[in-house]
């Protein structure tokens, strides 16, 4: 099908989870060149929804709110929430699709494409989750490439020339200033403070508390650099922050991910887990120095140039494992290995 001369509907499905939304928008980036006048609607669960929402190169934003929905299922929300999903399926179906792409390749992305009736269906030659039960066009998917250029295939599949990567997140000027103000609240200089986010979704993926904290005191005290704790969970920060025998700011469960976005462009480093803040300071181009265990930093390590990813060689990593008797991969990893990546850094601009 030939879209030449057509303004293109296109739907984008990528619902979670915050680092997958992220590496996707590059891929947005490039349709968005190819096909200037199309509309572009993207679908994604509430989570990762901001880094969407009010986005330049979109038209409109679907949240499925398919986590709540199930939970309201669960405990007796019966007509309420089918109400709700009769809703978001009619708001999927008022435009008609002229290209649908799943770049999430499983079954509840497979079944946003089937919901959409889109015309040109495309997505990745697997049969996981049955993801490409509903497609109509299929390319192949190469696991040796990163994420963000794996994706990058689809744009390129339809014509695109894709010569870099572009991460644009839409501009918020609430969180702008409210970063603003707590770099004021803090005495934070632009360039001048390390930010550690030590949360991560996998307990494999997770370092001890005690060399975080040992980590922040060398930073503190040998390198004289602010260290600025950021995530999600704030009590568990400040078990970190209780083992310190120095001062440092803790910012957990205090910014929103367009908050965290900001704070870490204006960051020296982000010192974090495998996770989306991860992607998140990548995509903002701050220096990542990325602690590695279970997960393939070649897949989904932080994408560009400038960063450093620590890791240890042992024969079981990369298991992908969520959970693990010894977590070994990540046990075997200092503080003094990490602090000594920092201080280069630091060193060397």
């Amino acid at each position: 099908m030939d879209f030449e001369g057509k303004k293109v509907n296109i739907l984008i499905v990528k619902l979670s989870a915050i680092g997958d939304v992220i590496h996707t928008l590059p891929s947005l980036a490039a349709l968005r060149r190819l096909y200037p006048e199309a509309h572009i609607t993207w679908v994604v669960e509430e989570a990762a929804s901001a880094l969407v929402k009010n986005h330049p190169y979109l038209d409109a934003v679907l949240i499925s709110q398919r986590k709540k929905w199930s939970k309201d299922l669960l405990h007796g929300r019966i007509r309420s929430t089918l109400n709700e999903i009769r809703t978001f399926v009619k708001t999927l179906r008022q435009s008609n699709y002229d290209l649908v792409i799943d770049f999430h390749g499983l079954f509840k992305s497979s079944m946003i494409v089937f919901l959409s009736r889109g015309k040109r269906k495309i997505g990745y030659d697997s049969w996981q989750e049955l993801s490409g039960l509903f497609l109509n066009e299929k390319i192949p998917e190469d696991m040796n490439k990163h994420a963000v250029d794996r994706y990058l295939d689809f744009p390129r599949y339809l014509g695109a020339k894709v010569d870099r990567a572009e991460f644009t997140l839409p501009s918020n000027k609430e969180a702008e200033d409210k970063v603003l103000c707590l770099l004021h609240e803090y005495n934070l200089e632009d360039k001048k403070f390390v930010a550690i986010n030590p949360i991560a979704l996998w307990e494999t993926k997770l370092w001890s508390n005690e060399k975080f904290a040992y980590l922040a005191d060398l930073i503190n005290n040998k390198l004289q650099v602010k260290v600025v704790f950021t995530g999600s969970e704030q009590k568990q920060i400040e078990k970190i922050t209780s083992l310190m025998t120095t001062e440092c700011i803790n910012l957990g469960g205090k910014t929103t991910l367009l908050d965290l976005a900001y704070l870490y462009k204006k960051a020296r480093m982000v010192i974090t887990t495998d996770s989306g803040p991860m992607h998140l300071a990548a995509a903002v181009e701050t220096p990542v120095i990325a602690l590695f265990g279970p997960t393939d930093p070649a897949r989904t390590g932080s994408y560009g140039a400038g960063h450093t990813i620590i890791r240890t060689e042992l024969p079981c990593s990369p298991c992908f494992l969520k959970k693990c008797s010894t977590k070994q991969c990540m046990k075997d990893i200092s503080s003094q290995q990490v602090f000594a990546a920092v201080e280069k850094k630091l060193i060397k601009e």
